[in-house]
C-alpha cells in the first residue's frame, strides 16, 4: 500500500471509528477496546487537526466537553479529595474510558488515570491554534476550566500510567501530561491565573521534573525507578514541554535508543512489558519519529522517514495498523496466553492511524500525501 492510499485509508479508519456524538472508539474490531478513552481520543484529534480534519476533532472535543460537564459534581468533590491528600471516589473522578454514550466503562479495569485530562486540554489548545479560534461551545469552556482545577487538585496523587498499570505511583508521563494541559489551558483562558491553584500546580509540576533524573540524567518511569518508558518521548514531542535537544531529553532519548529500539526499528513501551508479549508499538515509533523530525540533527529526518516505514509495513492487507506486533517481542513467552483470552492484538487501533498520520503531517507540512 503506497504512503499516500495508507495515509487516506488511516483516516478513513478513524472516521468510521468515531461515533455520531464524536467519540472515538479505540478498536472498533478489538472486544476489549470497544470504548472511547480521553487519551486515545486526544491524540487522535490532534492528527486530525494536523491533516485538515478540524470538524471531527471538534465533534469529538464536544463529547469530552459533555463528559465533564455531566461529571461536575462527583469533580468538585474529587476536587476536595485531592486537596486533602485523599483518592476520590471512583463514582466521582473522571475515568480514563467511557462507553460511547459517556456512561462509565467496566470497573473491573483501572479507571483512575490522570494523564486522560491533561492530554485533552493539551489536545484542544492544539486544536485552538490548528483553527485559529475560540469558537467552541460554553460547555467546553466549562470543561476545560473544570478539568484544569481537577488535575491542580490532584496532580500529586499517584494514578495509573499511560498504559493503565502501577496505580500506586506518580509517574513522570503523568507529570509531563499535566503540565502540558495546564499550560494549554492557561494559554486558551488568561483569566485562569487567576486561580492560585492551577498557577501554582503548574510551577510546582515544573519543579518536580526539573528535579526528576536517573544517574545518567534522563528521565525514568517515576522518580527512583531506573527504568525508562518510551511514553517519555512525549515530553519533546507532542507535548512541547522541552525541546528534543535539551540535556535532560537528550539522555533520556539515548536510554529509549538503548533499550526500548528493537532491531528492526519498532519502540517497545518499557523492558518488563509483558502485554502480548512486550512487542512493539506503531505509536511509540511515531512518536520517536517526531522527535526526530523535531531535533533536526544530520540523519534526523532519515530516522524519522524510518520510522515512517516501519509503521507502513506494518498494515493489514486492508490498511489496518495494529497496536502492537510481535516480531521482536520483549518476552515472547506471554504471547500465546494473551492471545488465547483476548484473540490477536488489536487491528485497526485508531491511535496508531492517527500517529501515523501525525507523522507523515511532521515529515511533510504541507499535504500529507506526499512523502
Amino acid at each position: 500500500m503506497s504512503l499516500l492510499d495508507l495515509a487516506t485509508t488511516s483516516i478513513d479508519i478513524i472516521g468510521a471509528g468515531q461515533a455520531q456524538n464524536g467519540a472515538f472508539i479505540a478498536g472498533p474490531t478489538f472486544s476489549q477496546y470497544g470504548y472511547a478513552w480521553l487519551r486515545d481520543g486526544a491524540f487522535i484529534a490532534e492528527a486530525l487537526d494536523l491533516v485538515g480534519q478540524h470538524d471531527a476533532a471538534a465533534r469529538f472535543h464536544e463529547w469530552v466537553g459533555g463528559v465533564i460537564t455531566a461529571s461536575a459534581a462527583g469533580i468538585e468533590r474529587s476536587i476536595e479529595s485531592g486537596r486533602a491528600g485523599r483518592l476520590p471516589d471512583p463514582a466521582d473522578y473522571l475515568h480514563c474510558r467511557y462507553s460511547v454514550d459517556g456512561s462509565l466503562g467496566p470497573d473491573d479495569w483501572p479507571t483512575f488515570q490522570l494523564d486522560g485530562p491533561g492530554i485533552w486540554l493539551w489536545s484542544i489548545g492544539r486544536h485552538v491554534e490548528a483553527t485559529g479560534s475560540h469558537a467552541y461551545s460554553s460547555q467546553v469552556a466549562q470543561a476545560t476550566l473544570l478539568a484544569g482545577r481537577y488535575l491542580a487538585a490532584l496532580w500529586q496523587l499517584p494514578s495509573n500510567d499511560a498504559w493503565e498499570e502501577f496505580p500506586d505511583r506518580v509517574h513522570t508521563n503523568t507529570l509531563a501530561a499535566n503540565l502540558a494541559g495546564l499550560r494549554a489551558l492557561l494559554a486558551m483562558h488568561p483569566e485562569a491565573r487567576d486561580e492560585p491553584t492551577i498557577v501554582g500546580a503548574e510551577a510546582a509540576i515544573e519543579a518536580r521534573l526539573r528535579d526528576q533524573g536517573d544517574g545518567e540524567g534522563a528521565w525514568t518511569k517515576w522518580d527512583g525507578n531506573p527504568a525508562v518508558d518510551a511514553s517519555l518521548l512525549w515530553i519533546a514531542a507532542p507535548f512541547e514541554i522541552v525541546p528534543p535537544t535539551e540535556p535532560r531529553f537528550d539522555a533520556t532519548l539515548a536510554r529509549i535508543e538503548r533499550d526500548l529500539v528493537s532491531i528492526d526499528g519498532g519502540v517497545h513501551r518499557y523492558a518488563a512489558d509483558t502485554y502480548y508479549g512486550g512487542g512493539a508499538w506503531l505509536l511509540l515509533t511515531a512518536s520517536l519519529g517526531r522527535v526526530y523530525v523535531r531535533r533536526n540533527r544530520e540523519g534526523d529526518r532519515d530516522r524519522a522517514r524510518a520510522c515512517l516505514r516501519w509503521i507502513e509495513a506494518q498494515a493489514a492487507t486492508d490498511g489496518g495498523l495494529p497496536e502492537q506486533v510481535a516480531t521482536n517481542a520483549l518476552h515472547p513467552e506471554f504471547i500465546d496466553g494473551w492471545r488465547n483470552s483476548w484473540g490477536e492484538s488489536a487491528c485497526p487501533l485508531l491511535w496508531s492511524h492517527a500517529t501515523y498520520l501525525a507523522l507523515r503531517a511532521e515529515l511533510d507540512p504541507a499535504g500529507v500525501g506526499r512523502a
